[in-house]
């Protein structure tokens, strides 16, 4: 059966970085609520529908009987079942670990442009939000990306993976961030991508990878847009 990925359509979001794992890995993958219906599906779903562990908020997956939600919960899922982390069980938990400070970061970016709250929208906090990007910017971006090129240079199987020597999720989200950050914030990123150069250059690697690169272009990869997490507001960029 193929998996059923339930994410907002119309975004990449939190959702992309599950995707990304699926298409890396050539998995049969349904994007639910991208088709017609699917929605309904997806709130069924997220009302309980009978379920005892119902989940809090896209995205989750389905694959067969087993339901699970949050990003990283779901990569260390299909990381094991995907071949997309290590096979021993420290592996598996460095990989999540670093999933997890990905999640980190994401979750700083959105509030660069939401850092009063969610419920208003970016017109409501326009002030706000140039503080917090400039921090964002300035002090939290290199901090994330320092730490990353010190994961790349220590990983004993060389500089090209975050964990051992082939291809994780937690390359794929890596790639996913950078791409995202380079999106919202192209001036800066450009800057501060010039001093993380492992960084840059896994980015790069994972662009080229067979899969990726024919999915990036393909109707499957949602556009970047303002309404996502990662969000291109020029006035917040420097």
């Amino acid at each position: 059966m193929a998996f059923e990925l339930y994410y907002w359509p119309g975004l990449q979001g939190r959702g992309e970085f599950v995707r990304l794992a699926l298409e890396e890995a050539g998995a049969d993958y349904v994007d639910v609520a991208r088709r017609h219906d699917g929605m309904v599906a997806m709130n069924r779903l997220l009302e309980g529908d009978g379920a005892n562990r119902p989940p809090y908020a896209p995205p989750f997956l389905k694959d067969d009987d087993v339901l699970v939600g949050q990003t990283a919960a779901i990569l260390l899922y299909l990381g094991r079942k995907l071949d997309l982390a290590p096979r021993d069980e420290q592996g598996q938990l460095w990989t999540h670990q670093i999933q997890l400070t990905i999640a980190d970061l994401v979750a700083e970016a959105h509030d660069c442009h939401h850092p009063i709250a969610s419920s208003l929208y970016y017109e409501d906090q326009k002030t706000e939000a140039k503080r917090r990007s400039a921090d964002f910017r300035d002090s939290r971006i290199p901090k994330y990306l320092a730490w990353f090129e010190t994961v790349l240079a220590r990983n004993p199987h060389g500089t090209e993976h975050l964990v051992g020597d082939a291809i994780t999720y937690a390359d794929l989200s890596l790639f996913q961030a950078v791409d995202g950050l380079n999106y919202a914030f192209p001036i800066a990123m450009a800057r501060l991508l010039s001093e993380a150069p492992a960084v840059a250059a896994l980015h790069t690697r994972v662009a080229r990878r067979p899969r990726i690169a024919a999915y990036l272009p393909s109707k499957r990869r949602q556009p970047y847009n303002e309404q996502g997490i990662f969000r291109h507001y020029p006035e917040l960029d420097a």
